[in-house]
This record gives C-alpha cells, sequence and structure tokens, in this order.
C-alpha cells in the first residue's frame, strides 16, 4: 500500500506528504494513508490552477419573483401535517469571529434573549410542532471539527425539549487545504490539514452520510436549507413550503429587496438564461443603479441563504461539479523539520461551494418575496452591522408584535 501511495504522490508532486511516515507508529501510518487515499490529486491540481483565474463573464438578465398569498399557508400545513417537510440547519462554523471558542450554534445570545443559536433555532421546530401538531425532523451539518462538540452540548442541554429521535446530525464534506506553492498542507506529521467545502456540497454530504436515503424513507419531499446564524430564519413559515408546492418548484428561495443599490450582497438574475445569483463584487455600478418603470431595483433580490429543496433537486446536484471559490486563510501547519508553525497572516487555500452555484442546473427556480424584519436577522461580526446587537433588535420587535 505504502508503494503506490508513494507512487501517487510523486505523480502529483505531493511526496512531502509522506516524509515522516518512519517515525510515525502503525495507527498514525494506517490514518495518513487512509487520508491519501481519500483525496482526488487531479481535482486539487485544478483548484490549485483555478485560484487566480477570472471568471468567464455571463449574459445577465432580471430575474422574475412572486408575491405572498394566503393560499400558499394552507398548501404549507397540509404538507407538514402529512410529514412531507423536513429542516436543515448548517452549522459547520465556530464562533470565532464573534468572540466564542466553540461552534458557532452554541454561541449564547444575549440582549434579552438569554439563548444560544441553536435553542433559537429549536424554538422555530416547536413552532411548526404547535401549527400541524407534527414534529418535524431536524437535520444538523457540522463539521468535523465541531460535530463532537456540537452533539455533546445537545445532550448537555436535554436537546431543548424537542424528541431527540427527530434529530440527526451529520458532517459535511471536506477539501485539503493548499499553500501558495500548490503543495498540501498537514497540521501534524500524520494528519493533512482539511477545510470544509462550503454550503454547496450540502447535497454530496447529505448523500455521503447516508442522511437522504433516511429522508427518502421517512417519506420527506421538502427539504429547508437555512444558516444558523440567522436567528429569525423562516423554517417555520408554511406559505414558503407552500408556495414551491403549489407552483411545482424543484427549488425555491425566500428574498429581500436590497436596502440600498450597493449593498454587499448577492443578487438574484438570469445567467445565459439560466437561473443564478451574481455576487456583488461581480455587479457593475449600471447594474447596481438600474430601475424598472416602477422605481425598483432590477437587480434588487437579495439571496439570504433560505432556500427550499425537493428531495428529486437534491438527488440531481448530487454528482454536479459546483464551482469552488479559494479562500485565502490563516491555518497551522507543520514545516520540514517536523514543527508546527502558527502563521501570523495568511498562508493557505480553502476551497468552498457556493448552494447558489446549484440553481443554474434547474429550468426554474421560485423567488418568493419577503419582509426583511420578519425573515433576516443574521448574526456575522461581532459588532457594528449584522452583530448580536443588531440580530437580537431585530428579533425582539419581530416577536414583540
Amino acid at each position: 500500500m505504502y508503494n503506490d501511495v508513494l507512487s501517487k504522490l510523486k505523480k502529483y508532486n505531493q511526496e512531502h506528504l509522506l516524509r515522516f511516515y518512519d517515525e510515525l507508529n502503525d495507527a498514525e501510518k494506517k490514518h495518513l494513508l487512509d487520508q491519501i487515499n481519500t483525496i482526488d490529486f487531479e481535482q486539487m491540481n485544478e483548484l490549485y490552477k483555478s485560484i487566480n483565474r477570472k471568471e468567464e463573464i455571463a449574459e445577465i438578465t432580471a430575474m422574475s419573483s412572486y408575491e405572498n398569498k394566503d393560499e400558499y399557508y394552507d398548501a404549507g400545513i397540509e404538507s407538514m401535517k402529512r410529514n412531507e417537510y423536513a429542516v436543515l440547519t448548517m452549522a459547520g462554523g465556530q464562533g470565532t469571529r464573534l468572540g466564542h471558542s466553540g461552534p458557532k450554534g452554541t454561541y449564547f445570545l444575549e440582549y434579552g434573549i438569554n439563548k444560544s443559536l441553536f435553542e433559537i433555532q429549536c424554538d422555530k421546530l416547536k413552532h411548526i410542532y404547535e401549527i400541524s401538531n407534527v414534529y418535524t425532523p431536524w437535520f444538523i451539518m457540522t463539521s468535523n471539527e465541531n460535530n463532537n462538540a456540537t452533539i455533546e452540548f445537545f445532550e448537555a442541554n436535554n436537546y431543548f425539549g424537542y424528541p431527540k429521535d427527530k434529530i440527526s446530525f451529520f458532517t459535511q464534506d471536506e477539501l485539503p487545504m493548499i499553500d501558495t506553492n500548490g503543495k498540501i498542507v498537514m497540521d501534524s506529521k500524520y494528519n493533512i490539514k482539511m477545510g470544509a467545502n462550503g454550503h454547496g456540497g450540502v447535497a454530496s454530504s447529505l448523500h455521503n452520510s447516508g442522511i437522504l436515503e433516511k429522508m427518502k424513507e421517512q417519506g420527506i419531499k421538502y427539504v429547508f436549507i437555512g444558516g444558523i446564524d440567522n436567528v429569525l430564519t423562516p423554517c417555520d413559515f408554511p406559505n414558503f413550503l407552500g408556495f414551491a408546492k403549489h407552483h411545482n418548484f424543484p427549488c425555491a428561495s425566500y428574498i429581500i429587496p436590497k436596502g440600498y443599490p450597493e449593498e454587499k450582497v448577492g443578487v438574484f438574475c438570469k445567467k445565459n438564461g439560466r437561473p443564478a445569483v451574481v455576487e456583488y463584487i461581480h455587479m457593475t455600478p449600471e447594474m447596481n443603479n438600474l430601475r424598472d418603470e416602477d422605481g425598483n431595483l432590477v437587480y434588487g433580490d437579495a439571496h439570504l441563504l433560505i432556500n427550499l429543496f425537493t428531495i428529486e433537486a437534491l438527488e440531481k446536484i448530487i454528482d454536479k461539479k459546483l464551482k469552488y471559490v479559494a479562500a485565502f486563510k490563516k491555518t497551522e501547519y507543520i514545516n520540514d523539520l517536523g514543527e508546527l508553525i502558527v502563521p501570523d497572516k495568511e498562508n493557505a487555500y480553502k476551497f468552498e461551494s457556493f448552494i447558489f452555484d446549484a440553481f443554474p442546473y434547474f429550468d426554474n427556480i421560485g423567488l418568493l418575496k419577503g419582509k426583511r424584519e420578519e425573515i433576516f436577522a443574521p448574526i456575522k461580526n461581532a459588532i457594528g452591522v449584522d452583530s448580536p446587537e443588531t440580530a437580537s433588535k431585530l428579533y425582539l420587535d419581530f416577536y414583540r408584535k
């Protein structure tokens, strides 16, 4: 096995991964060889080459959206009562940017709320029970970095009073991190430094973990997918589910209008005639300020990471090659002497894909208009905009209504 692995590594100029092999014990040797055998080196080569590659300019046109209707509520409630609905929360990140050392979902939100982000999400699931008399299955996507800590947190808090058998955890897929010379990074003599592959990998992670098959066995037809950091996530809004069901959309997204033309959010559009999201860095000033005859921004429907997929739609994108984006990160590594180095600046690339890059694989997706103050209170920063303080105010204002 060793010789086969070494031969493969030489082919891709990555033989440094075995430079400490003779110093390892049997268990460490097995771990390293097994880890190497899971890596698609051809893919990693292509990802490294793509780091500075400029994206081709696509033909971008406007995309239409729908107003909310009362009839959507009834359709959504009906589906909930039939156990056709599930909620998936993406919670693979750490709370580092908030000054919190644990999983982001364990961050305790004060300002009069006094609950963790996980408990706030669980309250939404409990509300679904109140309106449908059904305990909706809750699937939580963690990372290898925080999976154990997340499960321990749920156990310590008695699953926040939600039925334990209705909560499932699974980890998102990972890719090796690469330094500026194209070398795969190691963080110990026998371990390759991996990074979560972004929320675009949610379908493949569901498949690889066996969760997608579990969903099908349970008769689930629709899966709400949102992030842990939106304390007003509308997973308990029957209208959103009913909207997708009523129009038979394979995928739907809750949207809000941009607050102002230059707001740094991705917006929905059509790229080369296919549904897509164009990121704000690719928007020209002309596109940002273009308005229709009613004075509304033509490219003003913001993507909020509030999406709903049918099971068939998730199956469709399992094997699709979504675009990866390289994020330059600061990460620990071992040098040629086997010493652990803690850098003081960014030193390696992590590759992530985004869920909206799956949208072009569908002929059409549904965009449902929502109100910012009802569905979007993100926590991205420790202070200022999109902080715990601003999110708490939006949360309290909503529940005081």
